[in-house]
């Protein structure tokens, strides 16, 4: 399965939007994702260190995962490619680029970011 860029961003906001738990997570549904779509996406993002999963897979379901919290690097993250503006240029970018991993796509999104900065501003970060 691919890394769904679109799919990570709004997970990423979705759990944002939740009061966090500490233990208990909670299903994350995306309209037009699909379960295994979504829980593949939850692991990776786990993996990342950008959310805080639990793995409630049992037979049959491998994919299955739940969401309780963003963790620091998971807000920071979400922080950088919140600006629809960013957002377009970091995949642009991306795009570009070929394969991206999603430490890549921090990156290549707190550039975007700095240059939208000194653009609108004039500061040079």
């Amino acid at each position: 399965m691919k890394l769904d860029r679109e799919l990570v961003r709004l997970i990423l906001l979705e759990v944002e939007t939740r009061p966090p738990t500490q233990y208990n997570g909670a299903p994350v549904e995306i309209s037009g994702y699909d379960e295994d779509t979504i829980g593949y996406h939850l692991m990776l993002l786990g993996e990342a260190g950008f959310l805080v999963v639990e793995d409630v897979g049992y037979l049959g379901k491998e994919l299955a995962f739940e969401a309780s919290r963003l963790t620091y690097s998971g807000h920071e993250f979400l922080d950088t490619i919140r600006d629809d503006e960013v957002w377009r240029r970091t995949k642009e970018v991306a795009g570009k680029a070929g394969s991206v991993s999603l430490q890549g796509l921090l990156e290549i999104g707190k550039a975007v970011a700095k240059q939208q900065i000194a653009e609108r501003f004039g500061l040079v970060l």
